[in-house]
């Protein structure tokens, strides 16, 4: 169950400051306030749900009134025609909100689908599906709560949750005369000791430097599924094994099956098209 943060309270605020503004000027003209109705909230087409908390929250912020039932839960999977969730209240306080929530709600649905996806392409492998910080702006704990919805599982939320030593990184401290081997043992050596220590690689043989300095875990970066192989037969399960870069669903399944333990995938996130939901007034 997704929870309302401070930060989600406030995002959904800024969202209806942006849509809203001073008011709804269609339906102030039209609508008298005191009229109430119901809103059907229906999927147009398959997928998992995901998002309902903060839609109907959304709603709640535009009418303090609105009775708002959950028919199907978040992470279930649904139909064209399913009802999953409806809202009682001011037909005022339901149209202003409609838009926002359902940009929420079609958003979250999407990210928790392709995750989904993905996950059940790798069924029985071991891998773990994760998402990357490729994420919209603002929306990033929401995100990736949709991934966890899909059965996914989350990276680092941001830049202060974990060491990841990328190829930026290396190239700076390389041109400064250090080895990968140097440039892990100085993140271990530097960090605070509850974070993990990932590095990035490209090659086998970066990988086999990088795992002299014990780190928690290796991403191959962009490597063919022969290198990946060859890498995991090389680490031996001393340390985590993560792939990324060029993973989609037609290829996710032979990734798995080399035997790395992570696979992270933007497009779970950065290129998402959004799940058909509309509301239906009666």
């Amino acid at each position: 169950m997704l929870y309302i943060t401070p930060s989600i309270h406030s995002l959904v605020e800024r969202a209806l400051a942006e849509d809203v503004g001073s008011g709804d000027v269609t339906t102030d003209c039209l609508i008298p306030p005191d009229i109430r109705g119901l809103g059907t909230i229906v999927a147009k087409a398959p997928g998992v749900i995901a998002g309902l908390e903060v839609a109907l929250e959304v709603f709640r912020r535009c009418d303090p009134s609105v009775e708002a039932r959950v028919l199907m839960a978040d992470g279930s999977q649904v139909a064209p025609g399913n009802v999953v969730a409806e809202v009682e209240g001011t037909i005022g306080g339901i149209l202003k909100a409609e838009r926002v929530a359902l940009n929420f709600l079609q958003r979250l649905s999407a990210v928790a689908t392709e995750t989904s996806r993905y996950v059940k392409a790798v069924e029985g492998t071991g891998a773990r599906i994760l998402e990357t910080r490729k994420t919209t702006p603002g929306l990033r704990e929401l995100e990736k709560y949709a991934v966890r919805v899909g059965g996914g599982h989350n990276h680092r939320q941001g830049l202060s949750d974990g060491v990841l030593i990328k190829d930026n990184h290396i190239a700076t401290l390389r041109s400064r005369g250090l080895t990968l081997e140097q440039i892990v043992r100085m993140a271990r050596d530097r960090a605070p000791h509850t974070l993990r220590i990932e590095v990035e690689v490209e090659t086998v043989e970066e990988a086999r430097e990088a795992l002299k300095a014990a780190p928690d875990a290796i991403l191959l970066d962009n490597m063919s599924l022969e290198k990946m192989r060859e890498a995991v037969t090389m680490v031996k399960g001393r340390c985590l094994l993560e792939a990324s870069g060029g993973v989609n669903l037609s290829n996710v399944r032979a990734v798995a099956e080399t035997g790395v333990d992570l696979i992270s995938v933007g497009a779970l996130t950065h290129s998402v098209r959004a799940m058909d939901i509309s509301l239906d007034m009666r």
